[in-house]
């Protein structure tokens, strides 16, 4: 199989079966041999029997957190290759193209940047926008060398096989800048490409917890060996 569009789950009823219908319609426009995993964390709401309604492979991952979610994720995926992405709808799963471009041509890991995209009014905190954001994606540029702008961006399409050989271990939200770290430490080849960036239609609390979010993502900067 080509390609996997995985998307991790914790209670997302709301959004879940938009997610799935425009991962199905990108896959279907472009005749790509493809899937859609949702790697579920755990949901008590309706996500699971939504996923299943629209069509998609489903997996259980007992341990929580969204790093572990997208490593049984990813070990889980038919595809060769996989882009994964939020339950939320805020990112556009019909725009997906750029990243099937950069993969075929031989990139490893290929990360969005929301900045050089379009971002929707509020779909970003302010605090994350110019201050979390920025300040974890510079250090990571200047001690790892890594040409990246918007670390946190969880869009992102990666060769399958090459990401499982760095064997990333983190649980939670750092989870993101470790497959970054460790991408660069396998000497993986990592482009950035702009995508547009939407505000979170499930109206409720979002699964991120900054503070303790932040402060494990530079942990795993400063600690990472």
């Amino acid at each position: 199989m080509e390609l996997t569009i995985l998307i991790p789950c914790l209670n997302e009823e709301k959004t879940i079966g938009i997610c799935i219908k425009k991962a199905k319609k990108f896959i279907e426009a472009n005749k790509i041999d493809g899937e859609i995993l949702i790697a579920d964390n755990g949901s008590t709401d309706k996500s699971i029997e939504i996923a299943k309604q629209h069509g998609a492979n489903i997996i259980q991952v007992k341990e929580k957190g969204y790093g572990s979610a997208l490593i049984q994720g990813t070990k889980k995926a038919k595809g060769k290759y996989i882009i994964m992405g939020d339950a939320d709808d805020s990112y556009n799963f019909l725009e997906l193209e750029q990243f099937i471009e950069k993969l075929e041509k031989g990139y490893d890991l290929v990360i969005g940047n929301r900045y050089k995209g379009k971002m929707e009014k509020g779909a970003m905190k302010i605090t994350h926008k110019w201050i979390g954001t920025p300040i974890i994606s510079l250090l990571i540029r200047k001690k790892y060398k890594i040409k990246i702008h918007d670390i946190n961006c969880g869009l992102r399409g990666y060769n399958k096989e090459k990401i499982i050989q760095t064997n990333c271990q983190a649980k939670g939200m750092e989870y993101a800048t470790e497959m970054m770290i460790k991408a660069q430490k396998n000497n993986l080849k990592i482009t950035e490409i702009p995508i547009n960036f939407y505000k979170d239609k499930r109206n409720k609390k979002s699964h991120l917890k900054t503070i303790p979010d932040g402060i494990r993502h530079i942990k795993l900067i400063y600690n990472m060996k």
